[in-house]
């Protein structure tokens, strides 16, 4: 009975009309590879993959795929940097990379990225970078990337091949990709190796542009050059007799760099050292600088905010009044002498969201009453507040008189219905080079016209954030340098290392040359000692 229970439990169980039956899913060949291959891919396990991609040849039952292909090679490539694995991983790769070309698959970004990286393992930059090249040259929706140019570029500049690293360089430039560290560190080194001092000079200015502080292994690479004997022996052509000239420059590029080439002759002297809370270097007593936007990308972020003006205008309804941006653009022009402009709304509101709470004129008069205090010539900043809410305030008897005084003062513009008052002023500001007080994150799609690194550099010069803390107000004002390469009129540089620790703590390069310490020593402006070693 025993025995005859079983079969009919295990019939049952066969029984497709069983509902308590678990089906099994039958994977097809091709989708269980590619979950196979993905877990060795999670795994890192290269030899089991090629296993598996061998078995599926071999059977003639799979028919592999871009996926497939992709997974393979990438394993293979994320393999090299194992000893033990080189060899096998580049050479499984490339005939994996010879099947996926004879089967017709359309190669990505991702797969070219990969072979690109076992070519460059196998010291052939050429094959790396005409993969990219003949890859870009097709077009599509997949296009290179910095990964993808890179293994040429690196493998170029470890063989000291520099001419065939700044050709990838241009490649790159002409496709809009950026270079970052670890790619402008190499091109600097390789610069440096094979005394190409013009380009050290470019690259340092790329780092400068690219980086707020540099990593130790590019400081090393600056350090080895600037200690060398070819760096000693580039001299500046002249250009560091005419001050005024360098002065000018660096004025005109917002401060911090002048660009001009190379100025002094003689040994230069690397020093490690901190920097104080304002900005000045302990080593060699120079005042940093906090550096500005240039005057070219500041007057075309200006104008990109007046075309958006004008097209708000284009598109207002009949039924609203028209208003020109050129009104407020023409007021500016004729008042324009302010030193900070006030984002009204944002104070006036700001922790204004409790049960009676609505627009504090306290607040903002507090704010513009600190601000004029803070003025060096007791100068009025400029508050812009919409039309809307100043009626409003002109109709309490309370808020009347203030308001009607700032108006009267030049201190209050009213902007006009149906044009958002950030245009205003952040116009203002931009256009006048002056202090904005908002709390404001900027994260519009309009406040990024020229891109993030232009306004993160913009506002960490201009930007002054408040507090009120039981009604006591704080205003944190820009810093007074900013933790950025820089360059000096004098030919000296200053870069700021990466830390994990404090910025009190951080350490500065100081690199200048010996002829310019010695001059300050002779002014009595130098308080340290040199001896001419690097530490």
């Amino acid at each position: 009975m025993a025995a005859n229970g079983q079969r009919r439990s295990r019939q049952d169980d066969e029984c497709p009309s069983n509902p308590n039956k678990k089906k099994k899913v039958n994977k097809n060949p091709e989708k269980n590879l590619l979950f196979n291959l993905n877990s060795c891919s999670k795994s890192k396990d290269l030899s089991a993959s090629l296993a598996l991609y061998d078995a599926a040849v071999a059977s003639n039952e799979v028919r592999l795929n871009q996926q497939h292909f992709q997974t393979l090679l990438y394993l293979c490539s994320a393999s090299i940097s194992d000893p033990s694995l080189q060899t096998l991983a580049v050479e499984r790769g490339y005939q994996i990379f010879d099947r996926m070309v004879t089967s017709g698959l359309t190669l990505n970004e991702a797969t070219v990225t990969s072979v690109a990286r076992l070519a460059s393992a196998k010291g052939d930059g050429d094959y790396a970078f005409k993969i990219v090249k003949d890859f870009a040259s097709v077009g599509g929706t997949s296009i290179p990337r910095l990964r993808t140019y890179a293994p040429a570029l690196l493998c170029f500049c470890e063989r000291l091949e520099a001419e065939k690293g700044y050709e990838v360089e241009e490649h790159m430039e002409a496709a809009g990709i950026a270079l970052e560290e670890a790619e402008i560190s190499a091109l600097l080194k390789v610069s440096a190796a094979t005394s190409r001092e013009n380009k050290v000079y470019r690259y340092l200015h790329k780092l400068r542009e690219s980086v707020g502080c540099v990593c130790e292994e590019t400081s090393q690479v600056l350090e080895d050059w600037f200690c060398g004997e070819k760096a000693g022996e580039v001299s500046g052509d002249g250009i560091g007799s005419d001050v005024e000239m360098l002065r000018e420059a660096v004025l005109r590029n917002g401060g911090g760099w002048h660009g001009r080439g190379w100025v002094g002759e003689g040994k230069w002297i690397v020093k490690k050292d901190n920097v104080s809370s304002t900005g000045r270097c302990l080593s060699c007593n120079e005042q940093l600088a906090c550096v500005d936007t240039n005057e070219v990308e500041t007057q075309k972020f200006v104008d990109s905010l007046v075309a958006l003006a004008m097209e708000r205008k284009a598109k207002m309804n009949s039924s609203e009044t028209k208003v020109d941006f050129s009104e407020f653009q023409n007021w500016l022009e004729k008042h324009g002498d302010y030193e900070a402009i006030v984002d009204g709304a944002n104070i006036g509101l700001y922790q204004q969201n409790f049960a009676d709470g609505g627009f504090s004129l306290s607040q903002l008069e507090g704010v513009v009453n600190e601000l004029y205090h803070k003025s060096g010539d007791n100068k009025w900043p400029l508050i812009l507040l919409h039309k809307k809410r100043v009626r409003t305030l002109l109709e309490n008897p309370t808020h009347r008189n203030l308001v009607d005084e700032w108006i009267n003062n030049g201190v209050l513009y009213a902007t006009p219905p149906g044009f958002n008052d950030d245009w205003y002023w952040l116009y203002a500001a931009a256009k006048l080079k002056c202090l904005l007080v908002t709390n404001d994150e900027m994260r519009d799609h309009i406040f990024e016209l020229l891109g993030n690194s232009f306004f993160q550099k913009w506002k960490e010069r201009h930007q002054v954030r408040y507090t009120f803390t039981k009604g006591n107000l704080k205003l944190e004002m820009p810093p007074p340098f900013s933790v950025v390469i820089q360059e000096s009129e004098k030919g000296s540089w200053h870069v700021p290392v990466a830390s994990q620790n404090n910025e009190s703590s951080r350490t500065w390069m100081c690199i200048s040359r010996r002829s310019v310490l010695d001059s300050l020593k002779i002014n009595g402006k130098l308080e340290t000692s040199e001896n001419g070693d690097s530490s």
